[in-house]
């Protein structure tokens, strides 16, 4: 099948969705797919203001002649940005069927950058963009209870996995020296890493990642190791190299780096929010509590080969044929059975 996704997201970007698009794209092209990933690398874009890394495509009337260049069979619209806009238009225009996500707490993270917004424009907006959609993906089943209570509708389940083939426990591993500490993920407000930073802990705290934050961060704790970004090994050596990760974020659908860190063996502190709640078995893989310093010391105790191994049983070929199941051909035909998804593959 052709297979086009349109997402605002993507390369050189950071951050979980396009770390989930990636695994996505190649599962797909592993069964034989033909995909297609329309992203700011296709057009001309200006840098988001107050968040540079994030591009916004202005020349949006290339989109339409781009879908329907590509040919495709299915549709899916990964975000509500100026692509994903400009998709929906299009396709809706021409009564077309599509799916599409969500990906992340969009009206958590403007209030929390303008707290003058109030949360139900947000879902507002939300329930705007993804009205027209067959199928309205997300990644949990607590994150499904809550948009829904926000009237978004057809929401269903598609599940994320880990690389294990990348993110495995280090053959050995020498616990004698003082704990390590780690934050992956953007330095931006709603992440909420100074919950981390102003915590009193033993040993070392390290932040993997960059954002808009990282500069006045950086000045302020100088005693924390700004690592920058890190990619593929490096990025499995800092979490190997951890005692604990730290997920300081109150707002994220889901977190995959507390599955990648799990996949490694190190075990997860966090607040007991959706994201952690849905990721983590409390006292198994990672302690979740309303005192960060308390979860993240009692973390330190947990079995790494026991996180390990609960993180395997998540793979991405599981998920992409989840994703699969639940796509609508452009003619509102269902892609593929529901029936023909294996849950044998480890989701």
């Amino acid at each position: 099948m052709r297979i086009l996704i349109v997402s605002d997201a993507w390369l050189p970007q950071v951050n979980g969705v396009v770390t989930s698009l990636q695994a996505l794209v190649g599962e797909l092209r592993g069964l034989g797919h033909q995909v297609k990933l329309l992203s700011p690398q296709d057009f001309r874009s200006r840098p988001c203001p107050t968040y540079p890394e994030i591009p916004l495509v202005w020349d949006l009337w290339r989109v339409g002649p781009a879908i329907r260049d590509f040919r495709p069979d299915c549709v899916h619209l990964a975000t509500e940005g100026p692509l994903g806009w400009a998709a929906r238009r299009w396709l809706v225009k021409r009564g077309l069927a599509f799916s599409s996500a969500v990906h992340t707490r969009f009206p958590e993270y403007v209030h929390t950058r303008w707290p003058r917004i109030p949360l139900a424009w947000g879902y507002a907006f939300l329930r705007l963009f993804h009205r027209p959609s067959e199928a309205v993906l997300v990644t949990t089943g607590r994150l499904r209870e809550e948009l829904g209570q926000w009237r978004l509708q057809r929401l269903t389940l598609w599940r994320k996995g880990v690389d294990t083939r990348l993110f495995r426990p280090a053959p050995s591993r020498q616990d004698a020296g003082p704990p390590v500490f780690l934050y992956v993920g953007r330095i931006a407000p709603e992440k909420n890493l100074e919950a981390f930073l102003d915590l009193d802990l033993p040993g070392e705290k390290r932040v993997v990642g960059d954002g808009p934050l990282r500069e006045v961060l950086q000045a302020r704790y100088p005693e924390v190791r700004f690592l920058g970004y890190r990619h593929g090994e490096a990025l499995a050596d800092a979490y190997r190299e951890a005692s604990v990760l730290v997920f300081p974020s109150r707002t994220d659908t889901y977190g995959l780096v507390m599955l990648e860190a799990l996949a490694c063996g190190t075990p997860v502190a966090a607040f007991p929010v959706p994201g952690p709640l849905d990721v983590l078995q409390d006292g198994v893989t990672g302690v979740m509590g309303d005192d960060l310093g308390r979860a993240c010391r009692a973390a330190l105790a947990l079995d790494r080969q026991r996180c390990a191994d609960i993180a395997a049983q998540q793979s991405w070929r599981g998920s992409a044929l989840e994703f699969l199941a639940r796509q609508p051909l452009l003619d509102g035909e269902v892609c593929m059975p529901a029936e023909s998804l294996s849950l044998k593959e480890g989701v």
